[in-house]
């Protein structure tokens, strides 16, 4: 006869924001018996395992939104965390630098919603401090921001796991088990996965780039999908690592999703630069000619795809010859540090980002987060999610306990 264990609640997907709710959870109710199941055969492994490093300051974000208050409250508590608990991270600090007078009035944008969302000690700084602070940077203006930091998002995820197991013995990571389907039994809700059967009484599903085929797949009535960018990285050879000595980054173009190629040192000592941002035709994959016949159907298959095409095309079709040519990349990244030459750089490694779109072709650029019955589905956590996942997770523990009834 199959043994009948029920959890009390179960968390699909053990990326950062997975592991945070699940520690976060825990520490809430500490009694609560919870199975946290993750398809890959270790924590972190796309998203988390395969961004910048950053800790992220709160800088770019529309003040109010979801995403500027919890990447402060996060970014706060994150690095509380890694220094009580040994994870490795340096809040080093980084620079944002404009290289031309067009630039200017972002610049000023960006630093006024900095100042709103108390990103604290930023200052507008001269082309000849970046200098200082950055000796083979070349700008004529720019912003100091000494609260941005590099961590290792892996070793976060671990510890958040662990420590949350160490509260309740009974709770359990599962990991290389795909969720597959739920039925809803009364209060208890029998689903597989790719190897076991299980039951819970509530779920709560972090599945990052695959959010919205888990939400479907749970009655979830959402016009969103997600539609994968890949970012490709270069690292600096060792003989040229002394020209990035902390964080380096553009003004962002206000046209363009996304922040646009920067230096960061890593924690392993090494300096990235990138990413680009291409449409990638598998959602989890890392190479630049990976394809999933599944992912490129239901991206191409969407409207929302193809008004965004329309809208950036231009931009795209850069993006993409920077993908295949050093040179062009060399190019923009010799726009913030000029001496750097083709043999400073080699092949880095990549990350595929999960935009959520509207079917207007709009990203959905805040938080979403829904309800479903007896689920919580985190529909979309874009950047600055890893920074801010402690701040995410109290704020599922709070919709938790409303929605749930925990007690």
């Amino acid at each position: 006869m199959e043994k009948k264990e029920v959890y009390d609640i179960t968390i699909i997907g053990g990326g950062i924001v997975g592991a945070a709710t699940f520690y976060q959870l825990q520490k809430q109710y500490p009694h609560l018996k919870i199975l946290l199941i993750e398809k890959e055969d270790a924590l972190a492994a796309h998203q988390t395992g395969h961004n910048s490093g950053v800790i992220h300051s709160g800088l770019y974000y529309k003040p109010g939104s979801k995403k500027a208050i919890n990447c402060v409250k996060g970014r706060r508590a994150l690095v509380k965390f890694a220094q009580e608990n040994n994870v490795k991270h340096d809040v080093c600090g980084k620079v944002v630098v404009a290289t031309d007078e067009a630039e200017l009035p972002h610049l000023d944008k960006i630093f006024s919603n900095g100042l709103a969302n108390d990103t604290e000690g930023i200052e507008k700084i001269s082309g000849d401090q970046v200098r200082e602070i950055e000796p083979n940077c070349e700008g004529i203006a720019g912003i100091r921001v000494p609260c941005t930091g590099i961590i290792d998002f892996v070793g976060a995820t671990e510890k958040m796991a662990e420590l949350a197991l160490a509260i309740q013995p009974n709770s359990k990571v599962v990991l290389g088990e795909a969720f597959e389907n739920m039925l809803e039994e009364g209060e208890v809700s029998k689903f597989k996965t790719s190897k076991n059967t299980y039951y819970s009484k509530h779920f709560i599903f972090c599945g990052g780039l695959q959010s919205d085929r888990l939400a479907k797949n749970d009655g979830v009535d959402s016009e969103m999908q997600i539609v994968g960018f890949r970012g490709d990285y270069y690292e600096l050879e060792d003989h040229a690592k002394h020209k990035v000595k902390h964080l380096i980054y553009p003004v962002p173009n206000p046209a363009f999703p996304f922040l646009g190629v920067h230096f960061t040192r890593m924690v392993d000592g090494n300096i990235e630069c990138g990413p680009n941002a291409v449409f990638t035709f598998k959602r989890e994959g890392y190479g630049k000619t990976d394809f999933n016949l599944k992912d490129t159907a239901d991206a191409l298959s969407y409207g929302g795809t193809w008004k965004l095409f329309a809208k950036h095309w231009k931009f795209g079709l850069d993006e993409y010859k920077r993908a295949f040519s050093k040179r062009l990349f060399l190019n923009r990244l010799q726009k913030l540090i000029p001496s750097l030459e083709m043999d400073d750089l080699r092949p880095g490694r990549a990350g595929v980002r999960a935009m959520a779109l509207g079917p207007d072709g709009e990203m959905i650029d805040d938080f979403k987060i829904e309800y479903k019955n007896n689920s919580i589905h985190v529909l979309n956590a874009p950047s600055p999610a890893a920074t801010a996942c402690l701040a995410i997770g109290e704020d599922i523990v709070e919709m938790a306990s409303s929605h749930f009834g925990l007690s």
